[in-house]
């Protein structure tokens, strides 16, 4: 009988521990569409899941980093929903391409004009966004939810390193080392490849066509020289008949 209390016990105890993973790990999330590197440009998506029962999710507020600002965000649109980009001033105008940026985006709101996120049902909503910055390791955005009974859930606790996921995390934007693509050392690095093989291939025809000149010269000077010995060959058997000729 106490096998059993325990058993059933630990049964609950599982249940409750997978029941509060599942909740915790519902929340509103970014990620890029292939890699974010720094330096470069991507497009990200934030996954909101729809939490409640009883509600749908009708808007979301994504507010953007100011310690490092974006000055180029687009987003895709989604059928169902409005979207507006909000933009502020720049405490300290960005560089990008050789042109000062005075003003980057601060926050990106989606708001339905249907039902908006059902429940049981996740929505993404993608933004294409750069210059990345190249002096961090990642981006947090702080995340507002909105549902249909005026809840609003605040996603904005940002992880601490080496702690425990918080209660209420904001969407973490990873990013990767620079790529090589982002600056265009790659293209110059094809290109003086593409040269380089330009050039060995224009060495190799200059010794094929010299080459085949030489051989050319040499078969020339070898035909001539049998004509000669032809020739020569002719001219003595024409001087011995003359002779016999006379001598008769």
């Amino acid at each position: 009988m106490n096998v059993s209390r325990i058993a059933l016990a630990g049964g609950v105890a599982a249940s409750t521990v997978l029941l509060l993973a599942g909740t915790a790990s519902a929340h509103v999330s970014v990620q890029p569409q292939g890699e974010a590197a720094k330096g470069g440009y991507a497009t990200i998506n934030f996954k909101v899941p729809n939490e409640r029962d009883d509600a749908s999710t009708t808007k979301l507020e994504v507010n953007f980093p100011t310690d490092h600002p974006l000055s180029s965000v687009s987003a895709q649109a989604l059928p169902g929903w409005k979207i507006e980009i909000t933009k502020s001033k720049l405490a300290k105008p960005l560089d990008v391409h050789g042109k000062k940026i005075n003003e980057a985006v601060s926050k990106v709101t989606w708001t339905a004009d249907g039902t908006g996120i059902a429940p049981g049902y996740f929505q993404q909503f993608p933004l294409s966004v750069g210059q990345l910055p190249e002096d961090a390791d990642q981006l947090v955005f702080k995340a507002l939810q909105t549902y249909s009974n005026k809840e609003v859930v605040r996603w904005i606790e940002e992880p601490t390193a080496g702690g425990d996921e918080p209660e209420s995390p904001a969407p973490v934007l990873k990013l990767t080392a620079a790529s090589a693509d982002a600056h265009g050392a790659a293209a110059d690095d094809k290109s003086s490849e593409s040269d380089a093989a330009k050039a060995k291939d224009t060495t190799a025809s200059s010794k094929t066509a010299s080459s085949a000149s030489s051989s050319s010269s040499d078969s020339t000077a070898r035909v001539l020289g049998v004509v000669g010995i032809v020739i020569g060959i002719a001219g003595v058997a024409f001087g011995v008949l003359a002779g016999r000729r006379r001598s008769a």
